[in-house]
Parts: structure tokens; C-alpha cells; sequence
């Protein structure tokens, strides 16, 4: 059986929210693929705490990306000597980095904890690769 934000398991209840929503996505992913309701459950609870300690929140601040509203796809673009972070259809920049690898790595993580795309473009604005979340 599917679960979801309202309807999950017990042993799931006391995860912070953005842990049990990643482990709901994980562990119903996991039942499609035939796992036993008891292992997958386990298995999603202990990838969704993985994944947060390898996703942390974004601060919003001058120099972090701040969160992403309504699931709009995160763009890497430049920005006359160094790289900027937008979110699709803003017009500010919401980072701005020195480095390529620093804007995409800054976009990578914001996409990832938002559950969008990362896109990177080059120099000449043209696409260079995506990397997809959702």
C-alpha cells in the first residue's frame, strides 16, 4: 500500500517531516520494486536520514541560496566574471559565486533539497547538462 504525508507508518512518526517525506517517497519506490513492507520500511528510514545528512537546509543568507518556491528549476548562469544561481522565472540571482564548480555544486544541493532540476549553462548561455531531482 502507497503511503503519504497523512498516511505513513508508525515507525515513521517520529522523523523530523523533511526525513519522513523522503523516506514515504523512498519506501513506496522500494514496495513497487516488490520489497516487504517491513524492509523497505527499514531500508527507506535508514537512505531518507542519509540523505538529509547529505542534503542539509540551505541558510538563507547573502551568500546561500535561499528556498525554492513552487518547484521552479534551478539555473546556472554566468554573471559577468563569475556564476549565478537563479531560480527559473526570478530575475535576481539568488547566489553568486567566483567559480562554475562552486555555483553548480550551491545549485546542485538547492535542486536536490527541492526536488527540481539543476540546470548548467555555459558561458555563451547555451544548455550544458542537467541534473534532475524531481
Amino acid at each position: 500500500m502507497p503511503w503519504n504525508k497523512n498516511d505513513y507508518p508508525v515507525s515513521m512518526k517520529n522523523l523530523e517531516p523533511r526525513v519522513r517525506d523522503k523516506a514515504i517517497e523512498i519506501a513506496n519506490a522500494l514496495l513497487g520494486d516488490g520489497y516487504d513492507e517491513g524492509r523497505a520500511i527499514a531500508i527507506a528510514t535508514a537512505k531518507a536520514k542519509e540523505w538529509d545528512e547529505d542534503h542539509p537546509r540551505h541558510e538563507p543568507s547573502s551568500n546561500k541560496p535561499q528556498a525554492v518556491t513552487g518547484g521552479s528549476r534551478i539555473h546556472v548562469v554566468p554573471n559577468g566574471d563569475g556564476w549565478a544561481v537563479k531560480e527559473e522565472g526570478q530575475k535576481p540571482a539568488r547566489f553568486k559565486a567566483e567559480t562554475k564548480a562552486e555555483a553548480v555544486e550551491s545549485a546542485k544541493k538547492w535542486a536536490s533539497d527541492a526536488n527540481t532540476s539543476a540546470i548548467v549553462h555555459r558561458k555563451d548561455g547555451t544548455v550544458e547538462t542537467s541534473h534532475n531531482y524531481s
